[in-house]
């Protein structure tokens, strides 16, 4: 049996340990893409993880996020929060069952994955001058986004995502998530993040179009 230092034995050249171990993980939004997001974060051994969310589990969350029946009614961040406990005892967690405030206290690497272009405009303002890696999980029906933020480039290409939120794509509220396409778009920000822990370059804006297979570039 494999005793517990070698938990991450098969991913130390893909994600360096001394980089990760320095690295405080915070999501906002641990709805589908978030609870994904969170969950990874402690399967690859993150020592630090701070959960930020203001919502309960609700009977519509459990196909698309993956959340447990026995989890309805309680906080998302409590949910999510022991789930990830059981995959890492060890992990040094953090949750706040509230909105995000700009007099919080976050790690240096934040993930985002609210629902909507003013919070994350909200939350970018906020945290911009505050963390060294960034990443925006979006995702409509079976189409997904996800931008990096990891250097200069990206902060200047950042902004230029966060439309009016007059002009977001209206669908129907039964073609909204799949916990398919979440967890895609979770693994998507965890590369990007693994990239960053190698100092390689960072994707800036990607979007998969899962029906039709289509992956586009989109700061080129």
């Amino acid at each position: 049996m494999n005793q517990p230092s070698d938990r991450n034995l098969r991913q130390r050249d893909i994600i360096p340990p001394e980089e990760l171990a320095r690295s405080h993980c915070t999501v906002i939004g641990v709805g589908a893409i978030g609870r994904q997001v969170a969950l990874q974060l402690a399967a690859i051994d993150v020592p630090w993880l701070q959960l930020i969310d203001h919502d309960s589990v609700e009977v519509v969350n459990l196909a698309p996020q993956g959340f447990l029946h026995d989890d309805l009614g309680r906080p998302k961040v409590q949910a999510v929060g022991d789930l990830c406990h059981a995959i890492n005892p060890m992990l040094e967690l953090y949750e706040h069952h509230e909105r995000f405030r700009r007099t919080l206290e976050i790690g240096d690497i934040t993930f985002c994955c609210v629902d909507s272009i003013q919070t994350r405009r909200h939350i970018w303002e906020a945290v911009r001058n505050r963390v060294s890696f960034f990443a925006d999980g979006r995702m409509t029906a079976e189409v997904l986004r996800v931008l990096a933020v990891a250097g200069q480039q990206g902060q200047e290409h950042y902004p230029t995502t966060l439309f009016d939120p007059s002009e977001a794509v209206q669908g129907s509220c039964t073609a909204k998530s799949t916990i398919f396409t979440a967890n895609i778009a979770a693994g998507m920000m965890l590369e990007q993040f693994s990239r960053y822990l190698r100092r390689l370059p960072v994707e800036l804006d990607m979007t998969l179009n899962l029906l039709a297979c289509e992956l586009t570039l989109g700061n080129e």
